[in-house]
């Protein structure tokens, strides 16, 4: 079983869009530019509101 997962996040701007969990790099908001995720080595850093979980 794994822990990977997509998240749907909410950014700042009300902008909806689908981040994987243990991304390897900077994930920005398509709309405002703002940071949604940061690398860590391991699972990110989720920096918006993460509204749902996929497995």
């Amino acid at each position: 079983m794994t822990s990977s997962k997509f998240l749907k996040v909410k950014c700042k701007c009300s902008n909806e869009q689908i981040i994987f969990n243990k991304a390897t790099t900077q994930i920005k908001c398509l709309n405002c530019d703002n940071v949604l995720s940061k690398p860590t080595g391991g699972k990110a850093e989720i920096l918006a509101e993460v509204i749902e979980s996929y497995e």
